[in-house]
């Protein structure tokens, strides 16, 4: 992220992204601000954090827009509804709505979904070139979950659109998720989506990616065994593999 910041003349926000109320611990933050510093990666700005109270002023207003345009809508499908349909149909569920036709039931929630409409979007991707998708390929996008958390879908667009980001820097994980996060930015006013820029992902010798939950290393254990910065980021390169150059969409 920094090597790419530095070479387009971009500078490096670091936000927190703990809009997961459930999940998120300050032992985390903290432990994430101190590897960074570790390895010599300091922001130019932040550390911004999706729990701060102007934030979550930020997304009740932008869901209260969409709300006041007739996007927004109660749902109280679980994964298990989906799961169901799934099994009934031979196929997971895919286009706009839900399996429980939750918009036509006028509900209060407990989740809380958008609906983005049909179609897809484009985009020039910074490493991958031209990019589509589907935009509500796996249903209408929920912004609200059932504990009453603002999702990352929705967070993150609302954040960049305020934040002025114009280059998003991140996994290929989350590549299927931005046709849906450009048509929400137009949604909510944004002109010109940010540019992204889908890297490869540090991965385990089976082909899964790197997840505390399974006990995979981590930084805080390489630099317990005495590994040095430098020799850190190496084996993290080595391990996603060639540079594959800038496209494009990164200038």
């Amino acid at each position: 992220m920094w090597g790419v910041a530095a070479a387009v003349g971009a500078r490096v926000l670091l936000r927190i992204e703990d809009h997961d109320a459930i999940r998120a611990r300050p032992a985390f933050d903290a432990a994430l601000l101190e590897d960074l510093a570790w390895l010599g990666f300091v922001p130019d700005l932040g550390p911004v954090r999706q729990s701060d109270p102007d934030a979550a002023s930020a997304y009740a207003e932008a869901a209260e827009r969409l709300r006041a345009e007739g996007l927004v809508y109660g749902c109280e499908c679980t994964r298990a509804t989906f799961t169901a349909w799934s099994e009934a149909h031979g196929a997971a569920w895919r286009g706009v709505r839900c399996p429980g036709s939750c918009r036509d039931r006028d509900l209060d929630g407990p989740v809380l979904r958008v609906a983005l409409g049909a179609g897809s979007e484009t985009w020039m991707d910074g490493l991958l070139g031209p990019c589509a998708g589907d935009v509500s390929a796996a249903g209408d996008l929920p912004i609200r979950d059932r504990h009453g958390h603002w999702t990352y879908g929705f967070c993150v667009v609302v954040d960049d659109l305020r934040q002025g980001v114009s280059l998003v820097i991140r996994g290929r994980d989350l590549l299927h998720a931005t046709p849906a996060q450009i048509r929400l930015g137009r949604l909510l006013g944004r002109a010109e989506p940010a540019t992204f820029l889908h890297h490869r992902l540090v991965r385990r010798p089976d082909g899964w990616k790197l997840s505390k939950s399974s006990g995979d290393t981590g930084v805080r254990e390489l630099r317990a065994a005495g590994a040095s910065p430098s020799a850190v980021i190496a084996a993290a390169t080595a391990l996603v593999g060639p540079s594959e150059g800038l496209g494009p969409g990164a200038g």
